[in-house]
């Protein structure tokens, strides 16, 4: 559904000025349907009033989208910055070319603030210089997708879920801090087979601590840390009816196991979504893996599925874009002159620990936080270019800095849900911001001219 407009004109006589002729006129303009890019729920029903350039109200917004969204505007000034002066966008256009030109082994980096097009821009900018191209996901849910490719997984959209789910899992996740509406849009809901919403649900949450989803659910099982794959063995064993001689593993009794395994085999439909708590082991691509073949395994029992809890950013656009422009959903090489997919090599935190690249091109700075210790002193010590829509007060240090345009502010766009459904991005405010595709062209058909 697209965004419904409606214009209210105010007048506002300077009060200061007797003179009834001197009137200042300023739109209202009230958007509706209207999609929210903070976390990956990407809810796309928000109502925003929008006066004067400047986003002044906001309803049905959570508590991290209201303060972000409140703080739009227009930005009709950009900033553009070139070795720390202020300069035309053809002169960082120019800069960004000479660097990226002379390095042997750029990096491409980011992209989790990006749509579409920036990312299909970024793919192409990658291939004509033989760089690499990865993304956030490298530092977040790169297990998750490891394990995907590793054993499958059985999935449905959040509509699905909503509709259909009557028992809900949440493991190493706590929504209610990640993605506020979550559960008010798949559990509290009414659904077509569950019309009661939260009344007709059994809620599930298994973490190492009490978390505020913990307190509101039916269930809470605290599981030591690191243990989620032992547990998650456990449950495969009782599932399949081999014995487990142990009182308890990884600090659950039983008992609590006995008894989740009868609840998961006994609901019509069965939902798990995991977060980045499930990860936090050794080997955290193992305990996915884990969870992937249980949800496999009850699904011979009734209906289950199992989704990831996106980190915020488009991270789901991110892996579907690359995968169908390279074939793979991050830690992309082209030096070759093709495509090749290695997790670990070709995975920016580990390039830059090993001092492995000599320019780096930042299309959002969001995850240089992300990076360790040492990845981070050597992006400091070599070139970098970052495109970001973060405010002058966040902006990283760097050889060449643009300011670019918020999708779904500024401009169209589109932003994949956390169950991989596309949802259209349409802007509310009117600014001349540049949109990262369009600077990523620009550089690089400047390079072509070389």
């Amino acid at each position: 559904m697209g965004n419904t407009i409606r214009v209210r004109y105010n007048a506002v006589s300077p009060p200061t000025l007797p003179c009834p002729c001197v009137v200042r006129f300023f739109v209202t303009q009230l958007f509706e349907n209207v999609a929210c890019t903070v976390c990956g729920c990407v809810c796309d029903d928000l109502s925003l009033q929008v006066d004067d350039g400047h986003v002044t109200a906001v309803e049905r917004a959570c508590f991290l989208s209201e303060s972000w969204l409140l703080d739009q505007s227009a930005d009709e000034d950009g900033e553009i910055v070139v070795e720390g002066a202020s300069a035309a966008m053809e002169e960082a256009v120019a800069a960004a070319s000479d660097i990226l030109q002379n390095s042997r082994a750029p990096l491409i980096y980011g992209l989790s603030t990006s749509s579409t097009p920036g990312l299909r821009a970024a793919c192409r900018l990658a291939d004509q210089l033989g760089s690499t191209l990865d993304t956030t996901a490298s530092t977040g849910h790169a297990p998750s997708i490891i394990a995907v490719q590793s054993v499958g997984e059985s999935t449905a959209s959040l509509g699905e879920v909503k509709n259909r789910a009557d028992l809900v899992l949440y493991w190493g996740s706590n929504p209610l801090e990640s993605h506020p509406r979550h559960m008010e849009r798949c559990v509290e809901a009414s659904g077509m087979f569950v019309p009661g919403g939260r009344s007709d649900r059994h809620v599930v949450v298994v973490d190492i601590n009490r978390t505020t989803t913990a307190e509101i659910a039916d269930r809470f099982i605290q599981v030591e840390p690191g243990t989620d794959f032992e547990v998650l063995c456990a449950l495969r064993m009782i599932l399949k009816g081999e014995p487990l001689e142990a009182d308890s593993i990884g600090g659950v009794p039983r008992e609590q196991l006995l008894e989740l395994v009868e609840v998961m085999k006994t609901c019509r439909y069965g939902a798990v979504f995991f977060g980045l708590g499930l990860t936090e082991t050794s080997v955290p691509h193992a305990s996915v893996e884990a969870l992937l073949r249980l949800v496999t395994d009850l699904n011979g029992h009734t209906r289950w599925i199992a989704r990831r809890m996106q980190i915020p950013g488009d991270v789901a656009g991110t892996a579907s874009v690359l995968c169908w422009q390279t074939g793979y959903p991050f830690s992309v090489n082209f030096s070759r002159g093709y495509p090749r997919y290695n997790p670990g090599e070709y995975t920016a935190n580990e390039l830059l620990e090993q001092g492995e690249v000599d320019a780096v091109l930042l299309v959002g700075s969001e995850g240089a936080s992300n990076l360790s210790e040492a990845a981070q002193r050597h992006l400091s010590r070599v070139p970098t270019i970052v495109l970001d829509n973060q405010k002058a007060s966040n902006r990283l240090e760097s050889n060449v800095y643009v300011k670019t345009a918020t999708y779904g502010i500024h401009r169209a766009g589109t932003a994949y849900r956390m169950d991989e459904v596309p949802i259209p991005l349409r802007p509310v405010l009117q600014s001349q911001l540049p949109s990262d595709e369009e600077v990523l062209v620009a550089i690089g058909a400047r390079l072509e001219g070389k």
